[in-house]
């Protein structure tokens, strides 16, 4: 389990990795559809499913932050100011 460090919270990135890894993949799949000219609302339904991954990849990174706030039993102001931070980011 690999984890990030961000002014004092400690964020699980064991699910976020293979989000990432497979929005990676969606948009190569989107770059090659251009490249062959592949009909736009295709492209368009692909890219959408991208940015929703990237997006679930964020959101569970947020999640992570505040469950270890939780399971602190102490999410501080400077905790929940920088959450706050994180999820208007995604929002």
């Amino acid at each position: 389990m690999t984890e990030q460090q961000d002014e004092g919270l400690h964020v699980d990135m064991s699910t976020v990795l293979p989000r990432l890894k497979r929005a990676h993949g969606q948009l190569a799949g989107v770059m090659s559809m251009i490249e062959t000219g592949r009909d736009c609302k295709d492209v368009l339904t692909q890219l959408a499913a991208v940015s929703k991954a990237v997006d679930a990849a964020g959101f569970a990174v947020i999640a992570s932050g505040l469950e270890q706030c939780i399971a602190r039993g102490e999410a501080g102001v400077a905790d929940r100011e920088r959450l706050e931070r994180l999820f208007h980011a995604f929002a």
